[in-house]
């Protein structure tokens, strides 16, 4: 598609939106990078059929997907600006403006997806929202990403010496460097465009990334080892503009926060079921998937990384309490 013909689909499908949302009194403009039908989409539009209800029809939601509004780093300012009411957008985007994001970005934070979804459903979930409230920003819940993991064409990893010296690529992140090195691995940053190829060519031995991705980009062609070590489970987060926030009464903020959270388990179970089927895909063309693995190793390798990213007192102590979470 032409970029004249992009804009011109974008538009008509703002029209088409602006044509169903006119019976509304109020109407929430949200952006997502992912496209229709993925499952953080989808999530928000279900948290707008919701807040509908909620509301008898008061309140909508209008969803722009596939970032009709931008990528997230225009669309973090634009929400901070009041130009758009609600935006998803991944954890990481935000590390370098709530310095609270840092943590649940962080190698190894998180032990398992119940360990995670223990953490945000609790009072430290709520207290790294309520941190947004300081950047024009209103927190209101958490979907799910995932879990990356490592993935080869050379060998299973098991172990933490079978890291040594093998090249993988990692996304253009200082973070992301420093924690394969740590490893004892050494980190090859590159667009993600050019992995495949990579891999094919001998340039790198492998990546890390979720199931989805792992299966969809079709890495798993040429790198057939998956290790689940689940090294990154950076959180996805719906957020609302303080400005548009201050618009609604009491009563219709309460009603916002509650769809945005019921939103959550429908989000977390089409997550779980696209993770599933690109699972059960990968596993169908022979891929050998490496599960009985010691994360313990892994996440003491992490210290110096943790040293190096987490200085501030009230981040240790954020980090601290969530390690100490069952």
């Amino acid at each position: 598609m032409t970029y004249a013909k992009s804009i011109g689909a974008a538009l008509l499908a703002s029209v088409a939106m602006a044509s169903a949302a006119t019976a509304c009194e109020i109407t929430l403009r949200s952006s997502d990078t992912h496209p229709d039908g993925y499952p953080t989409v989808e999530a928000v539009k279900a948290m707008g059929e919701m807040l509908s209800d909620k509301t008898d029809g008061r309140i909508c939601v209008e969803v722009f997907h596939s970032a009709q509004l931008g990528e997230e780093k225009d669309t973090i300012e634009q929400t901070q600006f009041g130009v758009i009411d609600l935006n998803r957008v991944s954890m990481g985007p935000f590390n370098n403006i709530i310095p609270e994001t840092q943590v649940p970005s962080l190698p190894y934070i998180f032990r398992s997806t119940d360990h995670m979804h223990n953490v945000l459903d609790g009072e430290i979930g709520g207290d790294i929202l309520a941190a947004f409230a300081d950047h024009d920003l209103i927190g209101l819940t958490y979907y799910d990403a995932g879990s990356r993991s490592f993935y080869n064409s050379q060998k299973p990893i098991t172990t933490l010496e079978d890291l040594s010296g093998m090249k993988f690529r990692v996304m253009q992140s200082d973070l992301f460097v420093d924690m394969v090195g740590a490893l004892g691995a050494n980190a090859t940053p590159m667009p993600y465009g050019e992995v495949y190829s990579s891999i094919q060519t001998g340039v790198i031995d492998g990546a890390e990334n979720n199931w989805p991705s792992y299966e969809s980009s079709g890495h798993f062609e040429v790198a057939g080892y998956y290790t689940l070590d689940q090294h990154l489970m950076v959180p996805e987060v719906l957020v609302m503009s303080k400005t548009a926030w201050d618009k609604l009464s009491a009563e219709d903020q309460a009603a916002v926060m509650e769809a945005a959270k019921a939103s959550t388990e429908v989000q977390r179970q089409l997550w779980a079921e696209r993770e599933a089927a690109s699972e059960e895909k990968v596993r169908a063309a022979g891929s050998e998937i490496i599960t009985e693995i010691d994360k313990g190793p892994f996440m003491d390798a992490m210290k110096p990384v943790y040293e190096k990213y987490v200085t501030d007192e009230s981040l240790k102590d954020l980090v601290a309490r969530i390690q100490a979470t069952e």
